[in-house]
């Protein structure tokens, strides 16, 4: 009842400005760069990496598959590796890929990719195919995949996993196809059984065609007998014991009734929470508002967490951020799923709804040009954003092997044109520390031989004159490990044209 609109049609995002205050996320300064390598398990609260180091999942719900195109959105617009190479850039780590069914059945073909000079090598994939190249460049880039059963066809939501013509046994079948088909490959670390059970979904009620909770246990058990590696992600129901929420955001259920499943440490419960764009509840007009939603989300799903139950998992929020209430619930969202420069992994995770911005009802981080970022929306997120998963590590630090104490801080940097399509282009530029101190800033610049013109930056702030340009860090990302790398992107015109020599100043 509260999702009807979603998934329509391009709605133009007002521009905010971000709340006074908001503090950028800050990379914890003990963490691994090499965190998050391997497949995740989890331990009380906590997602661990293959090698222990907690990890947080911060990222960006990127849908598409699930619809009647079978394929991401926004293809028709970009590359695909352009897209991802942006959101690595902002800083997020993780992509929730929603899906049907459908995309499993045999010769299921994409619908609106553009192939000319963009996403060539997707000719004539099919939509798995697609989603497999989605993965490798993904995994290439240090981005983790969660994948997310959303609908059982592309007709629509189901309130429960099966319908007349997608039964129960389909649902895991595919469910099991998917975990084999991506086993030995850590870049996909989960699935989501299934997106929001609701009404007449329950939770505990020992009815097995209605009980959730019994449905999520045969699905977990029979993903992890397919991949024991994998994380399930649970999501909750709409209603327990008369008190209603969220389709998918009640997990109150779990205090009586957990998940069992047959591999230990694999489960991570999810929750869904939205704001007036999506629909009115009753705890938005409440007298106390915004400082009454804490207790809300405690009620619903942030016990789990607090009670170190297991890890919990925000997989989808969102607003368009027009209505002043918005504004107010997202700021006290961001700051009840901790911040990452107090808490670092030991914190909620999320995924943002969405990457996209023809999510009717809520807008996305892209404007409807599918490349500029919405500045308002990121901001908000930037206390919870997490270090990524890049290759790689920081080298000594100071005082250690290499540094006599003396050091001067060093930077290099690398341009590369991930897409043009000869109207407009888009490049990253990937900063790397190659000092013996840690960066607590830097500044990049390069001289264009053709005509080019910065349209769009993103993780960097910039000037041009004439052909040169200068960028320098954003408050996030200033601050780099040695051997450590920060990234950020940007969109030009007319056409890539040659790279250029680029130099980096660090301090």
């Amino acid at each position: 009842m509260f999702r009807t609109l979603r998934r329509a049609l391009c709605v133009a995002a007002a521009l905010l400005l971000p709340l006074a205050g908001t503090q950028s996320a800050q990379a914890d300064p003990d963490a691994d760069a090499q965190a998050g390598a391997g497949y995740w398990h989890t331990s009380g609260r906590q997602i661990l990496d293959a090698a222990g180091a907690p990890v947080r999942i911060a990222g960006v719900n990127w849908f598409g598959f699930e619809t009647a195109n079978h394929v991401v959105h926004g293809l028709w617009a970009r590359d695909y590796k352009s897209m991802i190479d942006q959101m690595k850039s902002l800083g997020y780590n993780t992509i929730r890929m929603p899906y049907s069914d459908d995309i499993l059945k045999p010769g299921i073909m994409p619908d609106s990719i553009n192939t000319d000079g963009k996403n060539t090598d997707l000719r004539g994939l099919t939509s798995l195919q697609v989603l497999d190249r989605i993965v490798a460049y993904a995994g290439q880039s240090g981005l983790k995949i969660v994948l997310d059963r959303h609908r059982p066809d592309a007709a629509g939501q189901s309130a429960l996993w099966y319908t007349a013509s997608v039964p129960e046994s389909t649902w895991i079948t595919n469910l099991k196809a998917l975990a084999t088909r991506y086993k030995g490959n850590s870049t996909v670390v989960g699935i989501d059984l299934h997106n929001e059970p609701h009404d007449p979904a329950c939770w505990g009620c020992g009815d097995t065609s209605r009980d959730w909770r019994l449905a999520a246990q045969r699905a977990g058990n029979a993903v992890l007998s397919a991949n024991p590696e994998l994380l399930v992600m649970v999501e909750g129901v709409q209603s327990h014991n008369g008190v209603n929420g969220w389709w998918g955001g009640n997990l109150m259920g779990v205090a009586q009734y957990p998940v069992q499943l047959d591999v230990p440490n694999r489960l991570v419960y999810s929750a869904h929470d939205y704001a007036t764009s999506v629909a009115q509840q009753s705890w938005f007009s409440d007298p106390s508002f915004p400082a009454n939603m804490p207790g809300i989300w405690d009620k619903y799903w942030g016990y789990i967490f607090k009670q170190n139950i297991a890890p919990v998992w925000l997989g989808e929020f969102g607003t368009t951020l027009q209505p002043s209430v918005d504004q107010k619930w997202l700021a006290e969202l961001v700051k009840y799923l901790r911040s990452t420069s107090a808490y670092g992994a030991d914190s909620f995770h999320w995924t943002f709804w969405s990457w996209n911005p023809n999510s009717g009802d809520t807008g996305g981080i892209l404007k409807d040009d599918w490349q500029t970022v919405d500045t308002a929306k990121d901001a908000y997120l930037a206390s919870v954003k997490a270090p990524g998963f890049d290759a790689g590590g920081p080298g000594p630090g100071p005082g250690g092997p290499g540094d006599p104490g003396n050091g001067t801080p060093a930077c290099t940097a690398a341009y590369t044109v991930s897409s043009d399509w000869g109207g407009g282009f888009n490049a990253e530029v990937k900063v790397t520390n190659a000092g013996t101190l840690p960066l607590k800033s830097w500044k990049v610049s390069w001289t264009w031989s053709g005509s080019q013109k910065v349209t769009s930056m993103w993780n960097a702030s910039h000037t041009q004159s004439g052909a040169t340009v200068t960028a320098v860090n954003a408050a996030h990302n200033g601050s780099v490990p040695v051997g450590g790398s920060a990234s950020f992107g940007l969109g030009g015109a007319p056409e890539g044209g040659a790279v250029p020599s680029v130099s980096c100043t660090a301090t």
